[in-house]
């Protein structure tokens, strides 16, 4: 088969979350399969190509108020996958991908309409893929553009589109007048397709209009049809149940393992943990703090977000100042949880240290370096970090919602099975007691933390696996349309 993968980002050319993990591991794993796989980025100010050769000069990307004309260049081949990466400076060449801490750019809905219609329009030069497998809202407009402008276009005739969504809460929402700027019709405008409370939503389009829908969990693809966590889009997606399914993100182990990763200070293995206490050392001098490894250090890595579970955070800050504990937190986003960690570093020093900033070497440090990792989480839909974290020997505490709930086993010390430690209410309470019965472990009965360290490192979420579902799927999304088109 021959699929081509359309998303916003991905490592190692840009990224802001585990959406750019996923990209940069699940098409080589495919491609492992023995499938042909070619992946569509944008090129923006960050993304660093070696020699990148123009392979298609000029696409015409009609807007209402003027022609813009966009280059494809090669990215290569890596890991059997090939990269073509849309190349128009005035969208892209930007500080930042999606907007700045203050907000998004006002112009998102152009610079990936313009990105989408790129993309088609170089499949059809570079060669038709027998599926499209689209990533998030910025992606959103090509199975609506494959069932509106596009449907009769014999070069997509038999290409099925399967959409998989991130986060849900993230969705592309702008004012109806986009639509005539980006040359779509105004009959997409309805409760049907479009429209939502008045505005255009290009994530419920992609929804009701992709061949086949994927989240990024089993747990999560039931939660995002209920109205808790569906925002909104949850009857649309009760009205497709037969076509959404969750397979679960995996861990590049290639990269996550502390048994040869190139960021830490030591190399350890759950048959040799010694290796964990000169990583806590490194990692506690990383952030100009006491190099006392006996001290309990607990991790955070995160886009720092509400629905990260910050408020959490900010609830429970002074008390968790009180506990025997450090924490170490990278990560940047929303400015008053940025300012929050600043003002707890600069009142706690001795208890709070934070990096803002996206850091992949400091990420691994955390890893390895630290306890506990802590992922409180109002909804996630599957979350990466807890699966490294169980690699790396630190015990995830985490809030039992989609990935985390389908990934993390509750530890019994009497069995000495599981894998951490989870929590179901969404409060500072829950998430203290519960922080609080990890660290209780930690100092009452060494064995038994050992176990649970061993227990985790012991779990194995590779990309093979998913990568097989993921073929499943597009196995199915190829037969719907072969049944569509009679």
């Amino acid at each position: 088969m021959n699929i081509a993968f359309v998303a916003s980002e991905c490592i190692p050319f840009s990224k802001t979350g585990g959406l750019a993990d996923v990209i940069g591991a699940l098409p080589p794993a495919v491609a492992s399969l023995g499938h042909q796989v070619t992946v569509f980025l944008p090129r923006y100010k960050q993304t660093k190509l070696d020699n990148p050769r123009v392979v298609i000069p000029s696409i015409t990307v009609p807007f209402d108020d003027r022609y813009r004309f966009c280059s494809v260049l090669d990215g290569g081949v890596r890991s059997g996958v090939q990269f073509y990466f849309i190349d128009y400076p005035p969208f892209f060449d930007r500080d930042a991908l999606y907007g700045t801490p203050l907000g998004d750019y006002h112009d998102n809905a152009e610079r990936f309409a313009l990105f989408c219609r790129a993309v088609l329009e170089s499949a059809k030069i570079l060669g038709t893929p027998d599926l499209l497998h689209c990533h998030d809202w910025q992606t959103a407009l090509i199975p609506i553009l494959l069932k509106t402008l596009y449907e009769e276009d014999p070069a997509f005739a038999n290409t099925p589109c399967v959409f998989t969504i991130h986060n849900i809460g993230y969705q592309g929402l702008f004012p109806p007048e986009i639509l005539p700027l980006l040359m779509l019709p105004w009959d997409l405008f309805t409760m049907s397709k479009l429209e939502f409370y008045g505005k255009v939503n290009f994530l419920k389009g992609a929804i009701t209009m992709a061949d086949y829908i994927t989240t990024v969990s089993r747990k999560y693809s039931q939660e995002i049809q209920t109205a808790e966590y569906g925002f909104g889009l949850e009857g649309v997606l009760r009205a497709r149940s037969g076509t959404v399914s969750g397979i679960l993100n995996a861990a590049n182990y290639d990269e996550w393992d502390p048994e040869n990763d190139r960021f830490i200070a030591a190399h350890y293995s759950a048959a040799d943990l010694s290796g964990k206490a000169k990583c806590k050392a490194d990692l506690l001098k990383q952030f100009g703090l006491p190099e006392n490894t006996q001290q309990l250090v607990v991790g955070m890595v995160s886009r720092f977000a509400a629905q990260k579970g910050f408020d959490l955070i900010l609830q429970t800050a002074d008390r968790l100042a009180r506990q025997e504990l450090i924490m170490v937190v990278l990560g940047s986003g929303d400015r008053d949880y940025e300012d929050l960690f600043r003002k707890l570093t600069k009142q706690y020093p001795q208890k709070f240290a934070v990096k803002i900033a996206y850091d992949n070497p400091l990420a691994h440090k955390i890893e390895a370096g630290s306890d506990i990792f802590l992922m409180p989480s109002r909804y996630e839909p599957c979350g990466l970090n807890q699966i490294y974290s169980m690699r790396y020997g630190t015990v995830p505490v985490v809030r039992a919602t989609g990935g985390l709930d389908d990934t993390v086993e509750q530890f019994d010390r009497q069995t000495l099975k599981g894998t951490g430690f989870k929590f179901k209410e969404h409060t500072g309470e829950a998430l203290l007691d519960t922080l609080q019965a990890a660290m209780a472990l930690y100092r009452s009965d060494p064995k038994a933390w050992q176990a649970l360290m061993r227990n985790g490192m012991a779990q194995e979420y590779s990309w093979i696996n998913s990568a097989r579902e993921y073929v499943k799927v597009y196995e199915r999304a190829r037969q719907l349309r072969t049944a569509a088109n009679g």
